[in-house]
């Protein structure tokens, strides 16, 4: 069954390239399979998301509608116009014998089993080579950092075991001066035909050719490294810096850092789910910071200074006489740093006046003669 790609990420058909990468990070983090979250779910979300953060594929994908699936299955139907409603043989023949006409340049009808060869050059570009937009694949990891992480922002180094490009042959897939050649499966088009026959017809799939991988070229002799992929298994080592005001749940992206692609394609992305530990002191609502401050029965009726921590030092706060419980202090600009801004939140300091429970005889005559006073 075809999948709707732009329902399964809540979008319109004229979603923007920013729309569609904002719904992804949404739902990405909430049917994360770390965060206890749906598997299949998450798996069809990046499904969506490789296909319409594409355009090409997206483009595709808007033309072909329910045919799009089989077609990419298939390797083909780059640049294709799509499919037809045919109400008879003859349509379809006058549709597919008009199309070779225009391809081949030829006026003459083609009939019986005629060739998609002279179509696929048309469609496949410049002397019928597909290019190849196939690249590596995008990794996603999970990234925890303290409160104070966040606050200041902190580079961590994180290891990845990926596909990195060859450095023997820096990417080409190719021994040290071998020249590239035709690739004689496909005979450089990078596309292998497939005919079968239905009726009065034959009909053809295209696909991939697997010997150059869609290239059309190949190297005379391949790299001994990486086999002729271009790329390797390694564990690789990245710096990542962590912007100050970063939230919790958010994704960061790091382009080309994800998986390298077979020989000299575009390497995939890298994206960071950030984790915030919890703070016993504080608790963050946006980019402000909540602090509960508890107080005995006299410092609440006298008043006073008294020490709070905040994420840039301990200051000292002025707690006035008979303050109640619950009552709220603000501490302007104290709270977190406002992600790519020089400016910070607000620390609100909540009142907790502990009441004892247990008081000696004469703790209880002076509460009594308070009492009077009062």
């Amino acid at each position: 069954m075809s999948k709707d790609y732009y329902k399964i990420l809540g979008l319109s058909k004229n979603a923007s390239a920013d729309e569609i990468k904002r719904a992804y990070r949404k739902l990405a983090q909430e049917f994360h399979p770390d965060k206890g979250g749906d598997a299949e779910k998450f798996k069809e979300i990046n499904e969506a998301y490789q296909i319409l953060s594409d355009p090409q594929k997206r483009s595709q994908y808007d033309q072909f509608g329910t045919t799009f699936e089989q077609a990419r299955s298939g390797g083909g139907f780059s640049g294709f116009e799509g499919f037809r409603d045919f109400s008879s043989f003859a349509d379809a023949f006058d549709f597919f014998g008009g199309r070779a006409e225009r391809a081949s340049g030829r006026g003459g009808r083609k009939s019986g089993n005629f060739g998609f060869e002279d179509i696929f050059e048309g469609v496949f570009g410049q002397g019928g080579r597909a290019s190849n937009r196939g690249g590596g694949q995008d990794i996603g990891l999970d990234l925890e950092i303290a409160l104070a992480e966040a606050f200041s922002g902190v580079e961590k180094e994180v290891s990845l075991f990926k596909n990195v490009v060859c450095a023997e042959c820096q990417g080409t897939g190719a021994f040290s001066g071998s020249k590239m050649k035709e690739c004689g499966a496909c005979r450089g088009r990078g596309k292998i035909e497939e005919k079968r026959s239905g009726g009065f017809f034959t009909f053809s799939q295209i696909r991939n050719c697997s010997v150059c991988e869609g290239k059309g070229r190949k190297p005379e002799k391949e790299c001994a490294k990486c086999r002729g992929e271009g790329r390797l298994k390694e564990n690789k080592n990245l710096r990542v810096k962590i912007p100050a005001g970063i939230q919790d749940g958010q994704v960061m992206s790091l382009a080309g850092q994800g998986e390298a692609g077979r020989v000299s394609d575009q390497a995939g992305d890298l994206y960071i789910t950030i984790h915030i530990k919890n703070d016993p002191r504080f608790r963050r609502e946006g980019d402000n910071l909540i602090h509960d401050l508890s107080l005995n029965f006299s410092q609440a009726a006298l008043g006073g200074k008294v020490e709070v921590p905040t994420l840039s030092g301990q200051v000292s706060l002025k707690i006035p006489a008979g303050v109640e419980n619950g009552a709220q202090i603000l501490l302007e600009g104290r709270g977190m740093s406002r992600l790519h801004r020089r400016a910070w939140g607000d620390m609100i300091v909540r009142v907790k006046v502990k009441t004892p429970k247990k008081l000696s005889r004469r703790a209880k005559e002076l509460l009594e003669e308070l009492e009077k006073e009062i």
